[in-house]
């Protein structure tokens, strides 16, 4: 058995095609196909069948493309076991996280494990929810968020670290009347304009938490993703939000305000294929991370 097929099953099965699995592998379609037909002949069973224009994986090359997972990770951590051995582990680790939580976790571990000869690649993003585990394929760690649990909605397969629990608190106008409460409840915001964010974005759940708890519907206005826009139609008086504590620095005439009767709080975790978390610079990242995030606020 080839370890070289394994990986091939599990690429697909993460990447979901054939064009996907040759663009990230920078192989031809066509030489992923005589790679799959090769694989099918030497291991004597079907692996892939046609739907659609595409291939999918069968139940034989499913279960192989699982067994690959188990095999790579095996191999990593003997890998990251003989780096140990030899001295201080170094190298390059990428990292995709969402633009807030980058903003806060990741300055000071870059320059942290620098010094360490660990070199960090980021790329911001802000993806909705299911999102994050598509980006585990290209990334070492992917910094995703989640107000449901500590495992962002399908990452279930992939290695989880919590790094910080942050709480989400409701900007609005420095004059609106709520402004003068020091915290809120879902009875007083139910009522107000809001500017919410996509379908499928975490922080959406609040406000469903907050229609649960009241018994009415919550009226958005607008749904954007980026914070700063947000906090400027907050202070045009557009409608009220949610903003992460620990970053957010409101501009002149936007307060925040805790929200108190629903979780108002997410998980900010790191994630990573099983494989990659073994690496020991992919360790030692993650750790440097967490421990910014428990510096920031209690991470449970």
């Amino acid at each position: 058995m080839d370890v070289r097929h394994l990986a091939l099953l599990r690429e697909l099965a993460d990447r979901g095609s054939v064009t996907a699995v040759a663009l990230a592998t920078h192989r031809t379609g066509s030489a992923v196909s005589q790679q799959l037909r090769t694989a099918e002949r030497d291991l004597g069973v079907r692996l892939v069948e046609p739907v659609g224009r595409g291939l999918r994986l069968t139940d034989a090359g499913r279960l192989l493309a699982d067994a690959a997972v188990d095999v790579e990770t095996s191999l990593a951590r003997v890998e990251a076991r003989l780096d140990e051995f030899r001295g201080r582990p170094t190298g390059r680790v990428r990292i995709a996280s969402l633009t807030s939580a980058a903003e806060f976790l990741v300055p000071s571990a870059l320059v942290a494990l620098a010094a360490k000869g660990i070199d960090i690649e980021l790329s911001d993003t802000d993806v909705s929810e299911e999102d994050y585990a598509s980006l585990a394929a290209d990334h070492d760690i992917v910094i995703g968020h989640s107000l449901l649990g500590a495992i962002p909605r399908g990452s279930e397969r992939l290695t989880h670290t919590v790094l910080a629990r942050e709480p989400l608190d409701v900007a609005l106008p420095a004059d609106h009347p709520l402004a003068a409460k020091e915290h809120l409840s879902p009875r007083d915001v139910v009522g107000e304009p809001w500017i919410g964010v996509p379908a499928g974005y975490p922080f959406a759940t609040v406000l469903d938490g907050v229609e649960r708890v009241t018994g009415q519907r919550v009226h958005v206005v607008q749904r954007v993703r980026d914070n700063r826009v947000v906090e400027a139609f907050v202070a045009a008086g557009v409608g009220l939000a949610l903003l992460p504590r620990f970053t957010t620095r409101p501009r002149e005439g936007v307060v925040l305000r805790p929200l108190r009767g629903v979780d108002a709080r997410r998980w900010i975790v790191a994630l990573s294929r099983p494989d990659r978390a073994e690496r020991a610079v992919v360790r030692r990242t993650v750790t440097a991370l967490r421990e910014i995030g428990r510096a920031a606020g209690p991470s449970v």
